[in-house]
């Protein structure tokens, strides 16, 4: 008589499948580029030309990234980001960096309450749905850690508790070049957590031209962007939008070019770049490739379609690339660009 009876094996559990998210209907498509277009139309009165930040700017809100513009002052960086910020019905916070900013001005800080007996807490103006970082590379190395801790996890730690952030919540931050005075270098940890970074270039005399006749006619040379127009979106509008950007169909080519682009400025992809490791010495990471496909997801939507074409990461390949690419110093000094290898890069990827 067998004292130990044999169990029988059971099969493994199989892993629990991933949540199909239900595909974007035409209904839908229709409602987020009526949204959308709302939001353009905001920006026509207050910006003259600058197109491909308007852009910039309205696809990282609906991809729910951050945004860095850069560009040498006097280029209206400020009057865009309040304009996109203040479209929105949501909180809206500006936060003027400089060399002295603490991390406390930022997140908040624990104040102790003399009638109580005990420490309240005030949180800063980082809890916001919408921050403006107006010269994010004048704050020191500290008070960027904290914005780092932010971006990244949604949340801020004051007195050893976690405060979580406001939902949407999204960073548009500002910076002049580096070789301006008084400014310290982003590290390269944070400027990996910017969804894209936009660059901003002189406007053309026709487009100057129609910016002063905008200001005679206004007669100010300052804007207040909630008095442009009444009509904003809320909240629940700028969330729609964001899960509709996530229904937008991505096929499996399109995420291979996503990926063939981002291994390419690592040295590797299907046709690397011949010479490329003498121009970079760090190419794009993984969050790259995933910022690729957010933001194509977004581009597609934003154009009324329900899946995404080589386009539309063709489109932002340079916003999404150019500060996640580290030239070597021969590089530098030859005066290589990162959006010319961004060029190589592209016309080197064979599209799908």
């Amino acid at each position: 008589m067998a004292l130990f009876q044999q169990q029988p094996q059971t099969p493994p559990a199989a892993p629990p499948a991933a949540p199909n998210h239900p595909a974007l209907s035409a209904q839908d498509a229709a409602r987020a580029q009526q949204l959308v277009a709302r939001i353009r139309n905001r920006f026509s009165g207050t910006l003259v030309g600058q197109d491909n930040l308007r852009e910039s700017l309205i696809t990282t809100l609906v991809a729910g990234g951050h945004i860095l513009i850069e560009s040498v002052p006097g280029l209206a960086k400020t009057t865009a980001a309040q304009t996109l910020a203040t479209s929105v019905s949501g909180t809206f916070k500006r936060v003027q960096c400089t060399p002295d900013l603490m991390p406390s001005d930022l997140v908040g800080t624990q104040v102790f309450d003399f009638s109580t007996q005990r420490f309240s807490t005030q949180i800063g103006p980082i809890h916001a749905n919408f921050v403006l970082l107006d010269e994010i590379n004048r704050s020191n190395a500290k008070t960027q850690s904290a914005m780092l801790e932010a971006m990244a996890e949604g949340a801020t730690t004051i007195g050893g508790q976690r405060i979580p952030l406001p939902k949407p919540f999204m960073v548009i931050a500002t910076q002049n070049p580096i070789e301006e005075e008084g400014t310290f270098n982003l590290p390269e940890a944070q400027m990996d957590r910017f969804m894209m970074k936009a660059v901003m270039t002189y406007p053309t005399p026709e487009q100057e031209v129609a910016m002063l006749a905008m200001l005679t006619r206004r007669g100010s040379d300052t804007i207040d962007p909630t008095a442009v127009t009444p009509d904003v979106v809320s909240i629940p509008d700028v969330e729609f939008l964001r899960s509709a950007a996530r229904r937008v169909h991505v096929a499996d080519p399109i995420m291979r070019y996503a990926v063939d682009i981002a291994d390419t400025s690592r040295g590797g992809g299907p046709k690397p770049v011949q010479g490329l490791a003498s121009l970079v010495r760090l190419g794009a990471s993984p969050r790259a490739s995933i910022a690729l496909v957010r933001i194509g997801q977004a581009s597609a939507l934003m154009a009324g379609r329900d899946y995404v074409i080589p386009e539309d990461l063709k489109r932002f390949a340079h916003e999404v690339l150019r500060h996640r690419i580290l030239l070597t110093f021969e590089a530098l000094a030859d005066g290589v660009t990162a959006d010319q290898v961004v060029d190589q890069i592209v016309r080197a990827v064979p599209v799908p």
